[in-house]
């Protein structure tokens, strides 16, 4: 009887049975517990003799303090109303409280967790959001797949930012935003007309399929138009640390619209998981050191910034360069490779690994890369020992899609209207290219005027057209999953490009790389979307979701 080892009686099973997946194997999975409980719970497991389901038993369930029945136990067979469960949640909370303090470690933040929804929120705002970048899972609304043309009320949906709606230039702000909506707005028909004269659909493929890919293409050409100050919607499930985290971050920020995120979010997540963010609220102790810490590490880079960066130069053309990787990594990744199978030193490895000749080398990085079938069969973490940084300049639309990839370092600059914009090829040289740049060159107008005394709030103003300047430091591991990835053919054209000159800068920095790349994808597609939405559509059809 090894397997469970414990033994329960037919009425402990029996409440057991609400809150586990199975009361007689080793292995099994918690269900119908609030974050705060499986937080603790856990917390408490690392630290005792007993098994998950006896301590669950005798120290949560059966104990008052922990106003357990309150919380899980009632609300799973009464239906019993969220207001009471929170009222439970805050009596109890001491008692949590404790058993997490007791431990004096953030990581026990990690062990419970929440989805946390976030609406009409600016397009700045998710950047801020998706920025934090461990224990956070982010979904944030499409731009390619959702027309941002709709209104309610009558008004396009954009943030009336309160320092910009208070100030001289409240007039000129709302008028530049509504003509880029109208704009975006205006040439959805003609480009979807010459994108079907472009494009005519064949017979043999899914009316819906040959929409959606359509409706894909007319609107990543577009997107460009949509000022920074979009709002958009996005859900995110992390842990207690990475939302107290996050928090603590909105709160010190320097905008006014992601104080607020950060006061809301604290709000409701002190709902339901009010032990892990408790340090985040304004007034506590920590938060209010993490401010104050904030606020002197920006005043004095800034003054510094200032003083050593006035005189050189900017990049000046769009595109993506290599600044900086190491050429003697093959012979470290070559050793980390053969370390777990031997039983030698890496250091010796990897001067050993020095000395082979380059076909050795070769044949060593084949062996990972000849049986990978797709780009889901992943190099192993030896191919992490070895970094590259990339600087892009390119526009915020290609950021906001590449910027979500979370196991590199990046940061970017602020969005500026000074590095020129992004105009697509397939208004180029048609009637709707006109009004496409005259708008985008009078929100620059008007960029140019806010900026000089509002520097941050006029970020809300810049079309997503316009480039933005950031840089990538990378593992090759990380890399090679980026660039295959964002250059399959479903992607947008502009990121797909970025994707495939990282994959071609590396390969022609250190050759023996190349191979690697094996699934990055340069070929060229004009209604890329459409083979993802064909297979999409079968496999609906499949199940019998889809309507011809």
């Amino acid at each position: 009887m090894i397997e469970g080892y414990e033994e329960f009686s037919e009425g402990q099973i029996k409440v057991l049975g609400r809150y586990v997946t199975s009361t007689t194997c080793n292995i099994f999975a918690l269900r119908n517990l609030p974050e705060v409980i499986k937080g603790a719970l856990f917390s408490r497991y690392s630290r005792s003799s007993l098994g998950l389901r006896s301590l669950l038993l005798k120290e949560f369930i059966l104990n008052e303090e922990t106003a357990f029945l309150a919380i899980a136990g009632q609300s799973q067979v009464e239906d019993q109303d969220n207001e009471d469960q929170v009222v439970a949640i805050k009596k109890a909370q001491n008692f949590y409280d404790r058993i997490l303090d007791g431990y004096g470690d953030d990581s026990i933040g990690e062990l419970g967790g929440a989805h946390l929804a976030l609406e009409n929120i600016s397009m700045i705002a998710a950047k801020v959001i998706e920025d934090a970048r461990i224990g956070g899972s982010p979904l944030e609304k499409s731009t390619r797949y959702i027309y941002f043309d709709q209104k309610v009320d009558g008004e396009y949906l954009y943030i009336r930012e309160p320092i910009l709606m208070t100030s001289a230039y409240r007039d000129e702000y709302i008028k530049t935003c509504n003509m880029l909506f109208d704009t975006y707005s205006q040439l959805i028909p003609p480009l979807t007309e010459l994108m079907e004269k472009k494009f005519p659909k064949d017979h043999e493929i899914s009316k819906v399929a040959y929409t959606a890919a359509l409706r894909a293409k007319v609107l990543d050409c577009l997107r460009g138009l949509l000022p920074a100050s979009s709002l958009t919607n996005m859900g995110v499930f992390g842990n207690g640390r990475f939302f107290e985290t996050l928090i603590q971050k909105l709160n010190g920020h320097s905008l006014a619209e992601m104080q607020d995120v950060g006061r809301k979010s604290y709000s409701e997540l002190s709902k339901v998981i009010p032990s892990f963010v408790r340090r985040a609220e304004p007034s506590h102790k920590y938060q209010r050191s993490f401010h104050q810490f904030q606020e002197q590490v920006q005043s004095e880079l800034k003054q510094f910034t200032s003083k050593h960066s006035e005189e050189i130069g900017k990049m000046e053309n769009a595109g993506i360069r290599l600044m900086s990787y190491d050429p003697e990594s093959p012979a470290k990744i070559a050793a980390a490779l053969l370390f777990p199978h031997s039983q030698v030193g890496l250091m010796e490895l990897q001067e050993y690994c020095k000395d082979l000749p380059q076909e050795e080398i070769g044949r060593i990085f084949d062996s990972i890369c000849n049986n990978r079938e797709n780009r889901r069969h992943k190099g192993p973490r030896a191919l992490e020992h070895t970094m590259f940084t990339f600087e892009i300049l390119a526009d915020f639309g290609i950021y906001r899609d590449l910027q979500r990839h979370r196991m590199l370092t990046q940061d970017r600059q602020f969005l500026t209207c000074d590095f020129g914009y992004y105009v697509p090829n397939e208004l180029k040289d048609t009637e709707m290219e006109k009004p496409y740049t005259d708008a985008l060159d009078q929100a620059k107008a008007v960029f140019d005027t806010i900026v000089k005394e509002l520097p941050e709030e006029a970020q809300y103003i810049v079309p997503m057209a316009y480039n933005i300047h950031w840089y990538f430091h990378v593992s090759l591991r990380e890399l090679i999953w980026m660039c295959e990835l964002r250059s399959s053919p479903a992607g947008h054209p502009a990121y797909r490009y970025i994707a495939q000159e990282m994959a071609k800068q590396v390969s022609l920095a250190i050759p023996a790389y190349e191979r690697f790349f094996k699934y990055v994808d340069y070929e060229g597609y004009e209604l890329g979307r459409l083979g993802q939405e064909i297979r999409t559509v079968e496999k609906m059809q499949a199940r019998g979701l889809a309507n011809e």
